[in-house]
């Protein structure tokens, strides 16, 4: 049997995926490991400057981190409306690209580097949820519905490939190379995706057959009202939803980011990278079994209700633990449960949430409830934090309760959307597109 087949037949075994797919689906999958490479070069670094502040410097780091990521998600509807669709994601990852480049210059030329680095904290912020939000949004552009319950849990799995090469990268050279070089080869690696992006372009209307209807539309702006994402968002029940999900996971995610933070304060900074690396080699190992075995089986075996409340029972359960166990071990497993459960499972089921939408919506609505409803409840998290810690002296046991009932209604919430992911008549898919004139 010669490798191309053994390659399909083990393709179609984790994925059902079909013959005319496997092009789409391999350069997606290489698309989003390069993507997270960089990422998660850039990652580690970021995560080790925060030791060195207090909660409430943090805290203030988020809050600005908000209303500046509100201010892109704003600029970027604007591109959203006057650029060539077939143009718009490439020159997202082109100006990151750029923008990390001139972090290196300034990191080169001032001895100084305290605002550098904040800077440096609050744009990979900014980075680390604008990147995989576009390419979502072009994953959804890409594949149909039925595609994507098949074949976005083996996409995300190159995310968790990208995952292991990027903090592997950082925790073995970032003493060697030093954190200025990493910030370079990071965004270096950002360009590579360019090409990729207008092949899979063309695979859309030949081997997917789902452009036909709009070819000419890829040489268009998707025109409209530059802010009608915001609109979008508050108008419509499905979206909302959306984003209450996305606000809650953030939160508990913010809680447990904060623990981590104060309990690393006493290592070096590079010391705390290594620790934040393998951390997050550990994560995608897990993610990747989950992504290649699990989530599609989930999917068809149990549908979405269960796929997407799945993790969301998982960290309750975990937060129920750390409150009567609250140690260093339990922290660091949860976290690391909740990472891979979220890349590997909560994620591609999330993302599949968009396929219902029409182009407008994937572009300037999903954007908001990413990164601004995600960056919202940073905020809001970071503060209400700082403020049962700092000000109420609570400690790690009784946050972690607290935490168990965000998680509590998170699972509600994920129960909700998959029921309603799965009204599949043609009443449901014009309610949803009736809400975002």
């Amino acid at each position: 049997m010669s490798a191309n087949n053994i390659m399909m037949n083990f393709l179609k075994m984790i994925s059902k995926i079909k013959q005319r797919e496997i092009k789409a689906v391999f350069f997606s999958f290489l698309f989003v490991v390069v993507l997270m490479t960089a990422y998660y070069i850039l990652r580690p670094v970021r995560d080790a400057m925060a030791s060195d502040w207090t909660d409430a410097e943090v805290s203030w780091l988020w809050t600005l981190n908000f209303f500046i990521s509100t201010g892109i998600v704003a600029l970027y509807g604007i591109a959203v409306s006057k650029f060539h669709f077939r143009l718009l994601v490439p020159t997202m990852y082109g100006i990151f690209a750029s923008s990390f480049v001139m972090f290196y210059i300034l990191g080169s030329i001032y001895e100084d580097r305290t605002l550098i680095d904040k800077a440096f904290y609050v744009w990979v912020s900014v980075f680390s949820l604008f990147h995989i939000s576009v390419f979502w949004s072009f994953m959804s552009e890409l594949f149909n519905k039925e595609q994507s319950g098949r074949l976005f849990g083996i996409i995300a799995v190159g995310a968790s490939v990208g995952g292991l090469i990027g903090p592997s990268i950082t925790a073995f050279f970032s003493v060697s190379l030093g954190i200025d070089n990493l910030m370079l080869i990071g965004s270096m690696m950002l360009l590579i995706p360019i090409p990729i992006i207008f092949y899979l372009q063309s695979l859309k209307t030949t081997d997917l057959n789902n452009g036909t209807a709009d070819l000419n539309q890829s040489n268009q702006a998707i025109g409209g009202n530059p802010i009608a994402g915001f609109k979008m968002l508050f108008s419509n029940p499905y979206l909302i939803s959306i984003a209450l999900f996305i606000f809650l996971y953030t939160g508990i995610s913010s809680f447990i980011y904060f623990e981590l933070k104060n309990l690393l304060s006493d290592l070096s900074r590079p010391e705390r990278s290594v620790i934040w690396a393998q951390m997050d080699l550990a994560v995608n190992v897990l993610s990747i079994s989950m992504g290649l075995f699990v989530t599609g089986r989930i999917v068809s075996g149990f549908g979405m209700p269960v796929t997407i409340a799945l993790v969301p029972v998982m960290v309750c359960i975990g937060l129920l633990v750390l409150a009567i166990s609250p140690l260093l071990g339990v922290v660091m497993i949860l976290q690391i449960i909740r990472r891979a459960g979220n890349y590997g499972i909560t994620r591609p089921a999330r993302e599949m949430l968009f396929t219902l939408v029409d182009r407008e919506t994937r572009f300037k609505a999903k954007p908001v409830i990413d990164i601004v409803a995600y960056r919202g409840s940073d905020m809001l998290m970071a503060w209400l934090f700082t403020g049962l810690t700092q000000g109420l002296g609570f400690g790690l046991a009784a946050v972690a309760a607290i935490g168990a009932g965000l998680a509590a209604l998170w699972s509600l919430v994920g129960v909700y959307l998959g029921r309603w992911f799965e009204r599949d008549n043609s009443d449901h898919d014009s309610a949803i597109f009736d809400n975002n004139v």
